[in-house]
């Protein structure tokens, strides 16, 4: 049994009418009401509603969407400057060790042209100081030749005025002066 039918046998078996229960024309007329409310509702605002829902659903997928794929992109740029990162690096340990090779290579040609330098310098001192023995030789040929024939001509008693008689006094005393020495250099380098 319904509750309608339940208020209209209540009504009939009592004359007297109950407060709490609504007379049956209210009942029905609240229950036309309230259909046509919720028609209206499920009609015209729940579709809205869901629409808005839905709506509001796509714009959230869409967003996450979004970040999902702005998080991809970011992990993509993360590596990718990683890599030049270490790109960067590496080109920078190559351009070290260039620069230490080539510092070492300066540093070497640096000391080789050095030591020519020195080799050259050590040359010219050298031939400067044969060319200064050869000219000190000539210079003292020539005066120990004239003190030579001077002594020798007070000794003999005779000039030596002739040239090339003067000559060869001069190279047989200079000769024999060469030998002297040569052999007191050997001595001495013999004791050493």
């Amino acid at each position: 049994m319904t509750f309608a039918s339940l208020v209209l046998a209540a009504a009939e078996t009592e004359e007297k009418h109950n407060p709490l229960l609504p007379e049956p024309f209210e009942i029905f007329w609240s229950v036309v009401a309230l259909a046509i409310i919720f028609g209206a509702f499920f009609y015209f605002i729940l579709p809205k509603l869901l629409g808005v829902l839905d709506q509001r659903a796509e714009l959230i997928e869409g967003g996450i969407t979004k970040a999902e794929k702005a998080q991809a992109e970011a992990a993509a740029a993360l590596e990718e400057y990683t890599a030049q990162l270490t790109d960067a690096r590496a080109e920078a340990a190559r351009i070290r060790e260039d620069a230490r090779s080539e510092a070492t290579q300066i540093l070497g040609e640096s000391r080789e042209k050095a030591t020519k330098e020195a080799d050259r310098i050590a040359a010219g001192a050298q031939k400067a100081l044969e060319a200064e023995r050869q000219q000190t030789i000539v210079a003292l040929r020539s005066e120990v030749g004239a003190l030579a024939t001077e002594l020798a001509s007070r000794i003999v008693g005779e000039s030596l005025a002739d040239d090339a008689r003067q000559q060869r006094v001069i190279d047989a005393f200079l000769g024999d002066l060469e030998d002297t020495v040569k052999k007191s250099s050997s001595t001495s380098k013999a004791e050493a």
